[in-house]
């Protein structure tokens, strides 16, 4: 069973309900990052309310957090030969 939005907001009293904090190891919460992001000189993720984005160049961010990184995506390049013949 997943959460309610009134139970998160207990957990981030500084953030809009439903919004994501924008730094989760302020709040005792590992930090996840996708691998490709880490490629990124930029990134924008949520300030804590529906309406703010923070910005600011990956390294930083890394820096700050110390995220664990893990593979979400794969490399499905489309063989050029393959998708000129029409074969999908």
């Amino acid at each position: 069973m997943l959460a309610t939005e009134g139970e998160f907001n207990t957990l981030f009293p500084d953030c809009e309900i439903g919004a994501m904090p924008p730094f989760g190891n302020l709040f005792g919460l590992q930090v996840i990052v996708a691998d490709s992001l880490t490629k990124d000189r930029e990134i924008a993720f949520n300030g804590g309310t529906h309406r703010e984005v923070v910005k600011m160049a990956y390294a930083d961010f890394a820096r700050l957090v110390n995220p664990r990184i893990l593979k979400f995506t794969s490399d499905r390049r489309v063989r050029a030969d393959i998708y000129e013949q029409g074969i999908s």
